[in-house]
């Protein structure tokens, strides 16, 4: 059986950068997908050269400088926590760059990043007010979307990022579906990872990761600044009553478009009135 439940690291860089999560192309099941993430106090610094990858970087709550070289950003970021419920702001550097984050305010952040060997693109702020926001699902499948970078943004290359809030006793990523295929237009390939908190101390989340065949078929307790990795199949994410889920998604794949495909036996469920 695959692991497919990445561990807090708990690396320490120095003083001020402790590395929470590194998933690499070499480390993890993914071919188009790197994710970092660190926690960082107030004048914490880190820089990455980016040698054939596009990045974003997402300041998941604290405040940051960030610079690609030649432009900086400051007063990066909108909340001290996630479950404010508000959006926050991004950087997309593109290939060729090299990332400095210097932290003004302590939080985490996390970078995203997709292999590309475009060379055109520009570096851009995606501020807060520029994340679309929407409501999905009914019943007891209910989420609050916050759409960082969708698959229509001109900005990326590959990457798409999106955060969801989902309430206590609700289901998300749900009914289950899968992007594991190129079947356009009805599915697109597309790995995915799951950056997860849970509010409320020692609160936690099940997500399962299966395969129509159950060459896959995981089902993980999911706690606090854990990562899930989605190389393929169906992903649901369960939030027990008394807990509230938030995830940061980063996808990306061969085209940047999102079509999923809903598992036959539960589809049903996307279809109530």
């Amino acid at each position: 059986m695959v692991n497919l439940k990445n561990k807090k690291i708990g690396f320490q860089i120095n003083d001020k950068v402790e590395l929470l999560h590194y998933i690499s192309r070499e480390n993890s099941h993914f071919d188009y997908i790197e994710v970092q993430v660190f926690r960082m106090a107030v004048s914490g610094t880190y820089s990455l050269p980016l040698v054939d990858k596009e990045a974003v970087v997402i300041a998941i709550t604290g405040q940051y400088t960030v610079s690609d070289g030649t432009e900086k950003f400051e007063n990066m970021g909108t909340r001290c926590s996630v479950f404010e419920k508000i959006p926050t702001d991004s950087v997309y550097i593109p290939n060729g760059k090299t990332i400095s984050i210097t932290a003004t305010k302590p939080g985490k952040v996390m970078i995203a990043m997709s292999p590309t060997k475009d060379t055109r693109r520009k570096t851009c702020f995606v501020p807060a007010r520029a994340n679309s926001a929407e409501e999905r699902g009914k019943y007891n499948n209910q989420r609050h979307v916050q759409n960082i970078l969708d698959d229509q943004s001109p900005i990326s290359e590959k990457l798409l990022l999106v955060e969801v809030y989902t309430p206590q006793a609700n289901c998300s990523s749900y009914p289950p579906h899968r992007h594991d295929r190129e079947n356009l237009p009805h599915e697109t390939y597309l790995e995915e990872a799951y950056y997860h908190e849970v509010k409320e101390d020692k609160g936690f989340v099940f997500q399962r990761v299966y395969t129509d065949d159950h060459l896959i078929d995981e089902t993980m307790t999911v706690y606090n600044e854990e990562m899930v990795q989605v190389p393929r199949g169906y992903h649901p994410v369960a939030v027990p009553d008394g807990y509230e889920s938030y995830y940061l998604n980063v996808m990306a794949g061969p085209h940047k478009l999102w079509k999923f495909h809903n598992a036959p036996d539960h589809e049903w469920i996307a279809k109530r009135d």
